[in-house]
């Protein structure tokens, strides 16, 4: 049976790829009874060609069929150590990100209802934001919702770090009243 990719030669100056052609159905029965499954069992032998077809030519290989054998079991147990690896990453993050509860993962996302009321009172924040004077809402912005520090609004603004905190302070309270009614 020709491989998908095969190179124009036969092998045959190579007795491990000969060898492979020749014992190839065998090889996939072989993948099949150790994975358990045709479609990995395929994948495996593709992966076996690519690793041979991928070296140099060693002609002076003393058993080809045993070294072709030892080398479809390493692949196999490469193949299973790197889903085992992958298993316990993926368990260690789930682990790490998820809350469980008698073995059962919660998810941490709010109920729907408090979300909604989460965006509204946001958008009724922004909107109050928005009527502030002009001075007052720059320093907000700067220190409450880019991050910046006092002196750094200050600096930004051309005005003093006094000023920034009256700013700042004048528009906390003019939120609050603003969202308390």
């Amino acid at each position: 049976m020709a491989e998908p990719g095969r190179p124009p030669h036969d092998g045959a100056d190579d007795p491990l790829l000969r060898a492979y052609f020749e014992k190839r159905a065998n090889l996939v029965r072989y993948f099949a009874a150790k994975a358990g499954s045709a479609a990995a069992a395929e994948d495996l032998a593709q992966d076996l060609y690519l690793k041979l077809a991928g070296r140099r030519p060693e002609p002076d290989v003393q058993s080809p069929t045993a070294l072709l054998y030892r080398m479809a079991t390493n692949l196999m147990l490469d193949k299973a150590r790197g889903e085992r690896r992958s298993a316990a990453r993926d368990t260690a993050w789930r682990t790490a990100m998820r809350t469980s509860i008698s073995g059962e993962d919660v998810a941490q996302e709010p109920p729907a209802d408090e979300a909604a009321a989460s965006r509204q009172r946001l958008r009724q924040l922004v909107a109050a934001a928005e009527e502030l004077p002009p001075q007052m809402r720059r320093a907000f912005r700067l220190h409450k919702l880019e991050g910046l520090s006092h002196a750094q609004t200050a600096q930004a603004m051309g005005i003093s770090v006094k000023a920034v905190e009256k700013h700042i302070s004048a528009a906390l309270k003019a939120l609050t009243r603003r969202l308390a009614s």
